[in-house]
């Protein structure tokens, strides 16, 4: 179980080849916002070309595959039958259809939904659409359907908008870094070297990326407009980060260390309810006036 844990929190490592010394040349350009249904992104970053999108999906594949098949091994891989499982794989049945809006390539990835039997309060989506949950981030939160849409739909945004690639192309990780990566990961877990190299060469560290507020704010806010379009009601995503922020007082959650927390990004979601209530409420055939206050399975102060 350790060994699975260091390979979920890692997702593995992936390294960019041949990028190092790029400088600001390709970041985003702030300049360029676009307000999209009263929510402000950014252009997708021209850096992020650096790293073949087709490339990085078939490695993400190929890694995704490792990951599941090593906890089928230790017996934490949740079966397709279990009700988490079919809850959240129904759930992403509902928000996909709406994903395209936001990146049109997301018409062809193969999405995936697993869950893996662990305590670790996170989850994940790699490029490709590669959706993965942990049992821990369910069972500590005690997650509504609601709420679980919110997560789902702020790591499936990051997705979207390639944060991850982004960064991948900025972190420039050398040759060596990625032969370094790869027999890592093969000393963990003793996968051939020659597999965990072909892997290592087309990516970076996906849970340990710490994405900019900037990164956080629009999968905050694509997530939550997504959900929202699917029939998921968007005030969760508050109810959710309030959820987290009083368990990480208890005892500090590793979703936290990779997603800033705290009461600036609520207020932000706070801030674009008029956008997302009125989508979410015509879902129900009402309106955002007549919706009924949200309410949440534990108290929340």
């Amino acid at each position: 179980m350790t060994k699975l844990k260091h390979l979920a929190a890692s997702l593995s490592l992936f390294a960019v080849v041949g990028t190092v010394g790029v400088g600001d040349a390709f970041a985003r350009d702030d300049r360029n916002t676009t307000v999209q249904d009263g929510i402000a992104v950014r252009p997708l970053s021209r850096l992020s070309k650096l790293v073949p999108a087709e490339q990085l999906n078939q490695a993400a594949a190929q890694q995704y595959t490792q990951m599941m098949s090593q906890a089928q091994q230790k017996g934490v891989l949740l079966p397709p039958s279990h009700p988490e499982v079919q809850r959240l794989r129904a759930i992403a049945k509902r928000i996909i259809p709406h994903t395209v809006r936001w990146n049109q390539d997301a018409s062809q990835w193969q999405w995936q939904v697993n869950v893996i039997d662990s305590k670790d309060v996170n989850a994940f989506c790699m490029p490709g659409g590669r959706i993965g949950f942990f049992t821990g981030i369910l069972t500590s939160l005690k997650l509504t359907d609601d709420e679980a849409a919110a997560v789902m739909g702020h790591e499936i945004a990051h997705a979207l908008r390639e944060h991850s690639r982004e960064k991948m192309a900025k972190q420039g990780l050398t040759n060596a870094g990625a032969r370094i990566g790869g027999a890592l990961i093969s000393g963990i877990f003793g996968i051939d070297p020659g597999i965990t190299g072909t892997i290592a060469s087309y990516g970076a560290q996906f849970a340990g990326l710490k994405f900019s507020r900037d990164d956080e704010r629009e999968a905050d806010l694509v997530g939550l407009d997504i959900a929202a379009r699917a029939g998921y009601d968007p005030r969760a995503g508050i109810a959710l980060w309030r959820k987290m922020a009083a368990l990480d007082k208890r005892a500090p959650i590793e979703l936290l260390s990779t997603h800033p927390g705290g009461e600036n990004r609520i207020a932000i979601m706070e801030e674009h309810m008029n956008v997302l209530l009125p989508v979410y409420a015509r879902t129900k055939g009402t309106t955002a006036a007549q919706l009924p206050p949200y309410r949440t399975n534990v108290a929340l102060r």
